[in-house]
């Protein structure tokens, strides 16, 4: 199998969480303008840089996301300031969801959970899927993973 990219629409989902997360980082900067403590451009200036910062990393996640799924594991790449390459070996995968929280619905997208043997937290997901894209991949994870413990049966 290729390289798989993510749907683009999960880039409209990245961005709105970066101006939320930017209007909340503003808003002691314009607490503080109120009682007289900072210029009155300091929240703009904040909120600026906060924007641009979370919006420029939530454009370059989606240029760095990528998965393919080959004969013996399942491979992600990922991470703007880290990046963080996993391999999930297919005899490891013991269950697979597919996920659509409010938003993800809203713009049409859902996310791929891949539950492993291992320690705790051992998931990994899968986000920026069209639905019909996270049920697919689903089904042949799991197709998959049913064949690779049939194979690795002592």
């Amino acid at each position: 199998m290729t390289t798989q990219t993510l749907h683009p629409r999960v880039q409209v989902v990245w961005v709105l969480r970066a101006v939320l997360i930017a209007a909340v980082l503003t808003a002691p900067f314009a607490g503080a303008v109120y009682f007289d403590r900072l210029p009155e451009w300091a929240p703009i200036a904040a909120g600026a840089i906060f924007l641009t910062l979370g919006v420029g990393h939530a454009l370059l996640r989606y240029r760095r996301w990528s998965y393919e799924i080959r004969e013996d594991a399942l491979y992600l790449d990922r991470g703007v300031v880290t990046e963080v390459r996993t391999t999930v070996p297919l005899v490891r995968i013991q269950h697979v969801d597919s996920r659509r929280g409010p938003v993800e619905r809203g713009v049409g997208l859902a996310s791929c959970v891949v539950y492993t043997a291992g320690s705790r937290g051992a998931d990994v997901r899968i986000p920026g899927l069209t639905a019909d894209g996270a049920s697919d991949l689903r089904e042949e994870l799991k197709r998959l993973a049913i064949r690779a413990d049939g194979e690795d049966a002592v």
